[in-house]
């Protein structure tokens, strides 16, 4: 945490950075008014002014952490030559941004719906600067592609218990990308967003099972343009 008293950021931000690492780092239930206001240096009633209730506090959290992501995420799948993944991926933010979605993510409330939403629409935004940029392959289904993917990486999140126990990584901490460590997550995610899993010829198969189950044609599947095409 920032020592409070260099922290050159406004109280506002303060309280609400606080208040990402308290809900990150808290094991069970919610932090108060009066944990927030301990961990941002400030009095209880300071929270309150500044975001009138914990529901705005709350949703304060929530687009500040979209809103880092989508911009991390453009930057990622956006990038020029000699771009440096690993570095990129360090220097998103000092704040425990996984930590916190893994918190916020199964919250049975409207504003985390509004938040995954929120979530989906920015990857949908992200991943098709990714196919313009070359990056990434484009899709039949670009809403639905972006959906599944979001929806896997959050999954991960609620288990990164299983995760840090089967690969020894926990992807909640928000230095582990500094370590080597996080190799043992980052290429086999690598792997399967690049190779895939299936066969050419079983994916066929697939797709000439769901025409015959659901009456419609399958899009043929997008083709990657070939290398030196202009």
């Amino acid at each position: 945490m920032v020592d409070v008293a260099t922290d050159d950021r406004t109280t506002k931000a303060r309280i609400r950075d606080a208040a990402i690492w308290e809900i990150a780092e808290r094991p069970v239930g919610s932090p108060t008014v009066r944990d927030i206001a301990v961990s941002a240096g400030v009095s209880p009633g300071s929270v309150i002014h500044h975001y009138g209730s914990m529901e705005g506090l709350h949703q304060a959290c929530n687009d500040h952490v979209a809103a880092v992501i989508r911009a991390y995420k453009r930057d990622a799948i956006s990038h020029s030559d000699g771009f440096d993944i690993l570095a990129t991926l360090r220097g998103v933010s000092d704040l425990p941004l996984v930590g916190y979605l893994a918190k916020a993510a199964v919250r049975d409330s409207a504003m985390a719906a509004e938040l995954i939403d929120e979530l989906v629409e920015d990857a949908v935004a992200y991943t098709e600067e990714g196919v313009e940029a070359g990056t990434m392959l484009p899709s039949d289904n670009p809403r639905g592609r972006a959906t599944i993917l979001l929806l896997w990486s959050l999954g991960g999140l609620l288990l990164h218990d299983h995760l840090e126990r089967l690969l020894g990584v926990d992807i909640t901490d928000p230095h582990v990308l500094a370590s080597p460590d996080a190799e043992a997550y980052i290429a086999p995610a690598v792997e399967i967003m690049s190779n895939g899993i299936l066969t050419d010829s079983y994916a066929d198969q697939i797709r000439r099972a769901l025409d015959a189950a659901y009456g419609h044609t399958s899009p043929e599947p997008v083709q990657p343009e070939a290398k030196g095409t202009p």
